[in-house]
């Protein structure tokens, strides 16, 4: 990492009038800011001044006016917003939508992967949030129950989403793709009364059921009372009678939620009260839920969209991702809170073609594009055809979270898929952030792989071990002031919450990751601080290893970690997918092993490379080196119920 050379020449600059045109300068003239600089000094220094001049530009309004946008007196882990103030959030995402233009936008743009697509104006979505509060009341479900979502990406979990804040409830959403083990011990660990699910899915042309997964994880949580399940995939789920349907808890959806009113109250609720617990997995032990609420997560939502992404109300955006992610309510609270339209899509990214992205791009006239990396390394094989044969004039700007670039798959999605005219708006944060901690924006020139730097109102910074502020080199990604989004603890553990973030220096916020700052300030994630490779005194980045590995041309992904060894303390070993055409070999091994060599120097050769077809990632696509280190070493992997493809991590055992 001492010799990184990060970024290199700007490739992307925004124009005068793109400048001009965005929310950033927007904002910035109208609270009399002359710069980008004085901004971020202004919003970190003073974040009761900025996060007020936020609530304020998106137009959140309260039942009751808070009296102090924040009371920090029981120290920066633990602060109140909005404080005595009145709030719900469906109010600003539907409730004041209704009665002007905005009503008869479009909010849902939905597709299928069997080709299906339903399009919903706000009106219509809140008139379908309405019936479904009003079906919840009806059940006898109110204000702070717990009701799980485990569905697919239909227009309904969108809907459940919403219905469930609107009366007060409290969201949990849980990954389409979990297993029964983990998603009863989400429900349990939150007390869930009830929960959304479908009777199953599409994937890849094939039904995946869901209902029977929920009555397995069902079995032992008699609190869960009602189970009101979508008919997604009709006949050809597998019945689950007679065992898994109890009437007396399971409601089909088109029998319990169209014939309801189409108006409903919206139940006030005060803007610190839980919204939403998001669970995330650990190292060890039970995963933890992030607690979020009224004017928290979707505050921090709507302000990075609205400062990072530019989002206006004509826009579309399209993020892959799942409901069970934190884009998936981030997608949907602060396109609504914005007015925008947002695309669903249930199905794979790349079937029946791999051209399905690119042509949903076109038919839906999506303007700003979030994937992942890991997404375009393994469509990057397929050529440059299946994207030109498509007219993407639509995109405006691209967005990227999940993972670390490479630079080549960076400049490939810059050059192919954006026409070189467009920028690639990197975002890193988490769960617990409600958002980014680092972002693009319009007004910054950009490098490949780079951030433009710190989301305003994120008091970012990188230190080294002492804690200290260091530039042009790695360290630590820290932040030093609160923020709106700020998770209120881990659900029932205060004590895990200020071990994970606040337990190193005081009242700094360490976030785990592996970043620098370059000499023209752009930023950079190099991946998670606890996988960092240290080889005879020298510490290495994975994402550093992995850009080499990937330039290779037989290569699509890699995955580098670090291992025991009794000479350098520790060794670095390749994991590596190789292209659909691409075959193992010795050969290729040593030619894997020399280019590293050239690139990075003799001393951090790897000491293996091991090929496989997969590496274990997250819906997001987020390559989980700490399993891939575990299955290396015969460890246990902990915690896997967040990946897709939990297989992977038995063929790296195999591997080796």
């Amino acid at each position: 990492m001492e010799g990184f050379e990060f970024g290199g020449e700007i490739v992307w600059r925004p124009s005068p009038e793109t400048v001009a045109a965005s929310n950033l300068q927007a904002f910035m003239d109208r609270h009399g800011v002359k710069d980008l600089d004085e901004l971020m000094s202004r919003s970190t220094e003073d974040i009761a001044w900025f996060w007020d001049a936020v609530l304020q530009d998106l137009d959140i309004q309260f039942y009751e006016p808070y009296s102090q946008v924040v009371d920090l007196s029981a120290g920066y882990p633990w602060p109140r917003w909005c404080v005595d103030g009145q709030m719900n959030i469906i109010h600003n995402c539907l409730d004041k939508w209704m009665g002007t233009p905005t009503q008869n936008r479009l909010a849902i743009r939905w597709e299928g992967e069997e080709g299906n697509v339903r399009l919903l104006t706000y009106r219509d979505l809140w008139r379908e949030v309405n019936r479904t509060a009003n079906a919840l009341r009806a059940l006898g479900l109110g204000k702070g129950d717990a009701i799980g979502l485990y569905m697919p990406m239909v227009p309904e979990i969108a809907v459940a989403l919403l219905a469930i804040a609107k009366i007060g409830g409290v969201i949990l959403p849980l990954f389409s793709g979990f297993g029964a083990g983990a998603i009863a011990t989400r429900l349990a660990d939150a007390g869930a009364r009830a929960l959304f699910t479908a009777d199953g899915t599409y994937r890849r042309g094939k039904v995946v059921p869901m209902k029977p997964t929920a009555d397995e994880a069902l079995r032992d949580l008699p609190g869960l009372e009602h189970v009101i399940v979508y008919r997604r995939v009709g006949d050809a789920a597998p019945a689950s009678e007679p065992s898994g349907w109890l009437p007396a808890r399971d409601h089909w959806w088109h029998d319990l939620i169209p014939d309801q009113p189409a108006t409903a109250e919206t139940e006030r609720t005060s803007a610190e009260d839980l919204l939403m617990i998001i669970y995330t997995s650990g190292t060890t032990g039970r995963p933890k839920g992030a607690v979020h609420t009224h004017c928290g997560f979707p505050v921090k939502s709507a302000q990075d969209m609205y400062h990072s992404f530019d989002v206006k109300p004509s826009d579309t955006m399209y993020w892959m991702t799942d409901m069970g992610w934190m884009m998936g309510p981030w997608e949907v609270f602060g396109i609504t809170l914005l007015g925008g339209t947002f695309v669903l899509y249930d199905g794979a990214p790349d079937y029946l073609e791999v051209d399905r992205t690119w042509a949903m791009v076109e038919e839906h006239g999506v303007t700003i594009l979030g994937l992942s990396p890991t997404f375009v390394r393994a469509i990057i094989p397929h050529g440059e055809e299946a994207v030109q044969r498509h007219d993407l004039s639509s995109l405006r700007a691209l967005g990227s979270t999940g993972e670390p670039w490479n630079p080549d798959p960076w400049l490939w999605t810059f050059n192919v898929v954006g026409g070189g005219r467009i920028p690639i708006l990197n975002y890193s944060g988490g769960t617990e952030v409600s958002g980014g901690i680092v972002g693009g924006n319009l007004l910054t020139p950009l490098k490949p792989c780079a951030f433009s730097g710190p989301v305003p109102g994120m008091a970012a910074d990188v230190v080294d071990d002492e804690g200290n502020s260091v530039r042009n080199q790695v360290g630590e990604l820290v932040v030093r002031k609160p923020w709106i989004g700020m998770t209120r603890g881990f659900w029932q553990d205060p004590e895990r919450y200020i071990q994970s973030y606040w337990a190193r220096y005081p009242n700094v916020w360490v976030h785990g990751d592996w970043s620098a700052i370059d000499e023209d300030g752009l930023w950079y994630i190099l991946g998670r601080s606890d996988d960092v490779i240290k080889v005879a005194g020298k510490r290495l980045g994975p994402a550093e290893v992995e850009s080499v590995v990937v330039s290779h041309p037989a290569v699509v992904e890699a995955a580098a970690i670090a291992v025991p060894d009794p000479v350098k303390g520790q060794s670095v070993v390749v994991f590596v997918v190789l292209t659909p055409d691409g075959a193992p070999s010795n050969a290729l091994r040593d030619e894997i092993q020399h280019h590293v060599v050239q690139e990075l120097g003799k001393p951090l050769a790897p000491k293996e490379v091991k090929f496989v077809r997969d590496l274990p990632k997250t819906r997001n696509a987020k390559v989980m080196r700490r399993m891939v280190r575990a299955a290396y070493l015969g460890e246990d992997a902990g915690d896997t119920s967040a990946l897709v493809n939990p297989e992977a991590v038995e063929e790296i055992r195999r591997a080796v």
